[in-house]
C-alpha cells in the first residue's frame, strides 16, 4: 500500500505520515529532505539556490547528508523552495522518489507532489493543511525549542512566500491531488489529527 501525503510547510503533514508509517508497518520518505540536500549543497558551494544550473549541478548529494541536521534550517528550507520550481531538478530526484514508493510492501511520502505527480496510483491519499497563521506558530515554536531565534512575523513571511512559490511553479505546483482526503489540523491536536489521519486510510483501504 502505497499512502501519499501532500501540504504545505508546517501543516503537520510530516508528522502525520511518521505516524501512519509506525501504524502500517511501512517504510516512510520525507521527501521535503532531498530538495532541502539540493539547497543545502547549493548554499555550502558557493551558488544560488535561485539559479538552475547552480541548483542542477547539486543534485548529486549523498544519502549521508539526509541526517544532516542543517536540512531542518529555515535557510534549507528556504533554498528547497526556490531549487524544486525548476523542472531539472524535479526530474533528477523523481526516480529516486518511485523506487522508495514502489518498493514490496509498499510506503509512506510526504511532499508537496506526491499524490499528484510521484504517485499518482497512490492507493491512500491525504492533503494536509492549516491556516498561515497557525502554520508559522507551529514553526515559530519549533525553531524556539531548537533555540534558534527568529520572530513570527518573519516567520509568516517566509511561509506566505513558501507557498506562492510552491503553488505558482510551473512543474508539478502544489495541489491537492483530486481523489486525495482533505485533513485540515487548523484546530486539530497533534494525537487529533494523527488518529484523523489513520481513519482516513483504513476508510480508503476498505474500499
Amino acid at each position: 500500500m502505497i499512502i501519499a501525503v501532500d501540504g504545505p510547510a508546517a501543516s503537520g503533514k510530516g508528522t502525520i505520515a511518521r505516524a501512519l508509517a509506525r501504524h502500517f508497518g511501512l517504510p516512510h520518505l520525507d521527501t521535503g529532505l532531498l530538495y532541502r540536500a539540493v539547497g543545502i549543497a547549493v548554499l555550502r558551494g558557493g551558488g544560488d539556490p535561485s539559479v538552475e544550473a547552480d541548483a542542477i549541478a547539486a543534485c548529486g548529494f549523498s544519502d549521508g547528508m539526509l541526517a544532516d541536521p542543517a536540512l531542518k534550517s529555515e535557510a534549507a528550507g528556504a533554498a528547497a523552495s526556490k531549487v524544486s520550481i525548476f523542472p531539472a531538478v524535479r526530474r533528477a530526484l523523481m526516480d529516486y522518489q518511485r523506487i522508495f514508493a514502489d518498493q514490496p510492501g509498499g510506503a509512506v511520502l510526504d511532499g508537496r507532489d506526491i499524490g499528484t505527480v510521484i504517485a499518482p496510483d497512490a492507493q491512500a491519499k491525504l492533503f494536509v493543511t492549516a491556516s498561515p497563521e497557525v502554520r508559522a506558530r507551529r514553526r515559530h515554536e519549533e525553531l524556539a525549542r531548537m533555540d534558534i531565534a527568529t520572530h513570527y512575523e518573519s516567520v509568516l513571511t517566509d511561509i506566505r512566500a513558501r507557498d506562492e512559490r510552491d503553488m505558482g511553479r510551473a512543474t508539478a505546483p502544489l495541489r491537492r491531488a483530486d481523489d486525495a482526503d482533505l485533513l485540515d489540523t487548523s484546530d486539530m491536536s497533534i494525537d487529533a489529527a494523527v488518529q484523523r489521519a489513520i481513519a482516513l486510510v483504513e476508510n480508503r483501504k476498505k474500499r
